[in-house]
Formats: structure tokens, sequence, C-alpha cells
């Protein structure tokens, strides 16, 4: 039974391994909506039939943008990024981006973006509601854009927008104040941009919301780390398959 034990831990050594290599883990969220807080908000974020992008290449009718910062001397792959959404729509994609240098009526460098459809795409209740509408997490996954720093720290912004272009609803970015917050922000510079409704990259601060979005960035955990190769994986397995014919042949009295 000890040789079925040992056998066992290698196959679900491998297949953890196998299942960690492709995983995803969050590297920075701003927070959950916290239903205790009376001051809580949620700020327009949505491609919709009521707040409309103004074309199929920058089609946010309203953009919420949330920054992160990755510190000096790091390389992170960014696989996915996502909003949380009170929202009535059933979005069928995402239009996503992460800039560089935003400031107040500025909206920067465009480093990545695109569009998450399908498998790519998903629209999942949080169990939080406020203001009369169910919070949803909109995510768009399937990423593989590589984030840099040399000698300094750099600050990025992101958005997620939920596509729903057919629907006659609404989509707000929660609002948070940090709880259950991962990573590291600079705070009240958090911006809206949406040509519906004349406002340009517009500090969040002076729309009455809290300075951080419940928003988040999830990364390759492995990215520029050493992986096992299968072959020194097949090499372990025969290491430990090679251990459990030693206790055998030791409970057998065998030299």
């Amino acid at each position: 039974m000890k040789n079925l034990g040992v056998l066992t831990l290698f196959t679900l050594l491998f297949f953890a391994v196998a299942a960690n290599a492709s995983s995803n883990t969050i590297y920075f969220y701003g927070g959950d909506l916290d239903l205790n807080d009376p001051n809580q908000n949620g700020l327009a974020n949505e491609n919709d039939a009521y707040v409309p992008g103004p074309a199929l290449a920058y089609p946010d009718g309203a953009a919420t943008y949330q920054n992160f910062v990755v510190p000096k001397n790091t390389s992170i792959m960014v696989t996915g990024l996502f909003t949380n959404n009170l929202s009535d729509l059933s979005p069928y994609g995402a239009f996503w981006d992460i800039r560089t240098g935003i400031s107040p009526g500025n909206g920067g460098t465009v480093i990545a973006g695109g569009f998450a459809f399908g498998n790519n795409f998903s629209h999942t209740p949080t169990g939080r509601s406020d203001f009369g509408y169910n919070e949803y997490k909109d995510w768009a996954s399937g990423l593989s854009v590589v984030l840099t720093t040399t000698t300094t720290p750099v600050t990025y912004w992101f958005s997620t927008v939920p596509l729903d272009a057919n629907r006659f609803g609404r989509s707000f970015n929660s609002n948070t104040d940090g709880l259950n917050a991962v990573g590291t922000q600079i705070s009240n510079l958090q911006y809206f941009n949406s040509a519906f409704f004349h406002a340009n990259f517009l500090n969040a601060n002076t729309q009455g919301v809290f300075s951080t979005f419940s928003s988040g960035v999830y990364d390759d955990p492995l990215y520029g780390e050493s992986v096992p190769e299968p072959s020194s994986l097949v090499l372990l397995g025969s290491g430990l398959v090679g251990v459990a014919g030693l206790v055998r042949r030791r409970r057998h009295g065998m030299t």
C-alpha cells in the first residue's frame, strides 16, 4: 500500500504543477464594495444602447480608469482585467485597455487594448447588490500583456468596459474604500472618461465617488520564474518509483 501511496503522491504532484502553470493570480485589486459604508457609490462604466460608445475603435460610452503600481526592476504578464459593476445589463463581451501617463484632460499612452468575447469574457454575480442593481464581475481574460519596469516604479491605468449595445440598461463600476484590497495604487488618481457625459479624463474625485474602483488585474504567477521541464518531472517520477521499490524490498527482507 505504501508503494501506491508514493505513486499517488507523484501523480498529484504532476497535476498540481501542471495546473499551477496555467493559473492566474490577482496582482492588484482595488477592493470590494463595502455595503456597511454609507458613502459607497458607483460611476458609469458601460457601452450599451443608453450610453453608446463613439466608435468600434474606441467603444467605451463611459469608462473608469483605476491605477496600479508595478515596482522597479519587475516584469509581470497581465492575463486578465476585471471590473465589478452594479448592472442590469447582459453583456456579451468587454473592451479593455492599459495606459500610462494619464492626467486630467490627458488620456496618456495606450500600452495595449482590445476586446474579449466568448470564452475570454465572463459576467458573473458577486453576491452583492446596491442602489437597486446586482453587482457582477466582468472579466476580460486570455490576455498576454508584459509590463516591465527598470530603475523606477511605473503607474499604469486600466479599464474593463462591458458591452451590451442592444440593451437600454446601465452599468456602474462599484467604488470601494479598500475592503480586501490587494497590491499597490496611488490614491486619488483614478479617472473617468466619456464622450457621452462630456468628460475628458476627469479625476474621479470630482464626480462625487471614492478614490478607488472595485477593479482588478490578474497576472501569470510563473512568468519569469523557473518552471520544471517535463523531462525533470519524469525523472522525479522515476525517483519516487525507485523509492517505492526500495521500501517494498526492505519490507520483505530483500537487499
